[in-house]
């Protein structure tokens, strides 16, 4: 079975995360990395909200701050992960970003 991270802020991936679940006949691992909390509007240090290591086949990246994308798109890079960035636009790493 194929795992999938799904990376939001306040529940912005909730929707596609339920079509996974209804949709995907319980062919998917799907696990969550949920940030709530209220975020400055440039962060320098990513650490604290991107964890060190991803262990999934593909990352879904529904965060709505450009800092964390770029440094998740470049994480995932370097651990060979495929991500999807949906109508982002990641300059760093190779994100999947189709438009919406």
């Amino acid at each position: 079975m194929q795992t999938i991270i799904v990376f939001q802020q306040n529940g912005s991936g909730k929707s596609k995360i339920e079509g996974i679940n209804k949709y995907g006949e319980k062919r998917f691992i799907l696990k969550t990395h949920d940030i709530d909390e209220p975020l400055p509007d440039i962060i320098d240090d990513t650490s604290p909200y991107i964890p060190e290591h991803i262990d999934a086949d593909i990352v879904l990246d529904f965060m709505k701050h450009s800092d964390l994308s770029e440094d998740l798109a470049l994480l995932c890079h370097k651990l060979n992960i495929p991500v999807v960035g949906s109508g982002k636009k990641i300059r760093s790493g190779e994100p999947i970003c189709p438009p919406t």
